[in-house]
């Protein structure tokens, strides 16, 4: 896999550095997990021949952003703002306009565009985020609402996947969406380097990527997915979820365990469990509340699955 990572002066710093580590990391461990595992290139792309990121770390730039389409991943990292005004300043910024044209110019059958953070909002700018299902940063829902109304947007998740698109939250999810990468290729590569770089202890974040990024394109399970996220708080009952997707309930049990390697219920617990969790980081709301938001009458019962889950982990 060839992994292009977009720089520009300005970029968080962090956001850079943790991309090219995780990806390092992960080249260097293949061999160790399965030698069939090909190379993993990943190189810097810019305007400029050198940029500076908001750590003042100076990056040399491998390849101009018009070679973008030669690559099998484009990484937007986030452009280093913090509030809806200096986002919406820097997406008119020369550099900026100059991203966001290569990014238009790529083929969707051949190149995948992962983003995080404010990197989310310049590739909606190129419209094809129109009815597809994106995340960024939690802060900055409202402002990614006016200007993009036509993107699914989902705040309750780290990362989401969307046919050739992968976006990421705030900024330390740049974390979770290079071990995403990583994990479409080999989902025990990604766990052996989440494993070195103790990135399985950080909340909410490792174990959605652990469970949510299985990649598979089972319209059935796409679909279960998307009707329970909506409704978490509600009691599961897998009959009646089979039949609002119009399948048998032995059906989507076995199509749900060959995509996820759970049953329903099992992939619902990992959901409210992920849930859960990034309520209790981003809310001031009680262990009580939490627990009827992600359909747990008591939160004692919560608590035993999260205790579970750490002791799994």
């Amino acid at each position: 896999m060839r992994i292009g990572l977009i720089a520009i002066d300005g970029c968080f710093g962090s956001a850079i550095a943790s991309v090219i580590d995780i990806v390092r990391v992960a080249d260097g461990a293949r061999g160790d997990i399965d030698p069939r595992i090909d190379p993993i290139e990943l190189a810097i792309l810019g305007p400029k021949r050198r940029v500076t990121t908001t750590a003042s770390m100076t990056l040399s730039v491998d390849h101009p952003l018009s070679e973008s389409g030669e690559f099998d991943v484009v990484v937007v990292p986030a452009l280093g703002t913090l509030t809806a005004a200096a986002t919406n300043d820097a997406l008119q910024s020369r550099d900026a306009r100059s991203v966001i044209a290569s990014l238009g110019r790529l083929d969707d059958a051949t190149t995948r565009i992962a983003a995080a953070c404010t990197g989310v909002f310049a590739v909606a700018e190129t419209g094809r985020m129109h009815h597809r299902r994106a995340t960024t940063s939690w802060f900055l829902g409202p402002e990614f609402l006016k200007r993009y109304p036509t993107v699914a947007l989902d705040l309750d998740t780290m990362v989401v996947v969307d046919g050739n698109l992968v976006t990421a939250g705030a900024a330390f999810a740049h974390i979770d969406l290079a071990l995403s990468l990583v994990r479409s290729i080999s989902p025990d590569l990604a766990q052996h380097v989440a494993k070195l770089l103790i990135i399985d202890e950080r909340p909410s974040q490792a174990a959605f990527v652990a469970y949510e990024h299985l990649r598979h394109e089972d319209p059935i399970v796409v679909e279960f997915e998307r009707f329970v996220r909506a409704r978490l708080d509600e009691p599961f009952n897998v009959a009646f979820v089979a039949q609002s997707l119009g399948t048998s309930r032995r059906t989507l049990e076995r199509r749900v365990r060959a995509a996820l390697n759970l049953t329903p219920l099992g992939f619902v617990q990992r959901l409210r469990i992920e849930r859960a969790r990034h309520l209790s980081a981003t809310t001031d709301l009680t262990s009580a509340e939490i627990a009827l938001r992600v359909g747990y009458a008591n939160a004692e019962t919560l608590r035993s699955l999260l205790r579970r889950e750490r002791r799994r982990s």
